[in-house]
């Protein structure tokens, strides 16, 4: 007898650099590489686990950690179960991010959200420990104050990665999990050579605000698709276009 499928969409935010999508790397491929490239925009994934009786299928938007991607995270984690926060442990500047975008889940995810704060690289430490310039106990004083689960990670030895996940799925409650995944906000994806079509799925909304939305993720896909010496100054243009379409669609009733 198959075990049920329940659907997590599940988004990685913090600063660039800090590991996000070799973390994502490790959990879904179980691999690394040394020298990744930034994400661009955002990357879209999927893994499978089994938890219990219970397959839980974790569809992950890696965003780009970048300044000038940072209007769009909003578009990811918008209707999302879960969110991994992610920090370097050797830079304290990370870390000051992720209390922001801790703040900002908060304020702007859903209400039932479970986020996992993640302190990556510590496999650093292991060849010099005065690399670390964020303690542990930091870590564990801001998840305990925001009522979040902790972790330090490496994803390059692989060490606490799918622990991250595991504990995520745990934690989800699986009505919570089903209900975002079928509701109408939610977001059909398919890969189609390369790329990563977005479709909103049906519900009754002002054809303005399904417009907007949709203006969004093809600002997304043609900003991806802008060779790099173009990037720099079409994503002033990007930026300004997607928070005119997210206003209006998200004041539309």
């Amino acid at each position: 007898m198959n075990n049920p499928v329940t659907s997590i969409k599940l988004v990685l935010l913090g600063e660039v650099a800090v590991g996000k999508s070799s973390i994502v790397l490790r959990f879904v491929s179980n691999d690394f590489a040394e020298n990744k490239e930034p994400t661009i925009g955002a990357a879209f994934l999927t893994q499978r686990v089994n938890i219990n009786e219970h397959t839980i299928k974790f569809e992950i938007w890696d965003t780009a950690g970048q300044e000038r991607f940072a209007s769009l995270a909003p578009m990811y984690y918008r209707n999302a179960q879960a969110a991994l926060v992610v920090y370097d442990v050797t830079k304290p500047q990370s870390f000051i991010k992720a209390r922001h975008w801790v703040k900002e889940l908060h304020e702007q995810a859903s209400k039932d959200i479970i986020i996992a704060l993640v302190g990556n690289k510590i496999d650093m430490l292991d060849e010099d420990p005065t690399e670390r310039k964020v303690a542990r106990e930091e870590g564990e004083k801001l998840a305990q104050e925001e009522n979040l689960l902790f972790f330090e990670t490496s994803a390059k030895t692989g060490a606490n990665v799918n622990e991250v996940f595991l504990k995520i799925g745990e934690n989800v409650p699986l009505k919570q999990a089903a209900d975002g995944s079928n509701n109408g906000s939610g977001l059909n994806v398919r890969r189609d050579n390369g790329w990563i079509w977005q479709t909103r799925l049906i519900q009754p909304r002002k054809p303005l605000t399904v417009a907007a939305e949709s203006l969004v993720v093809l600002i997304t896909k043609v900003h991806i698709s802008f060779p790099e010496r173009f990037r720099t100054e079409y994503g002033g243009v990007a930026a300004w276009a997607v928070n005119l379409c997210k206003t209006v669609s998200w004041n539309q009733p």
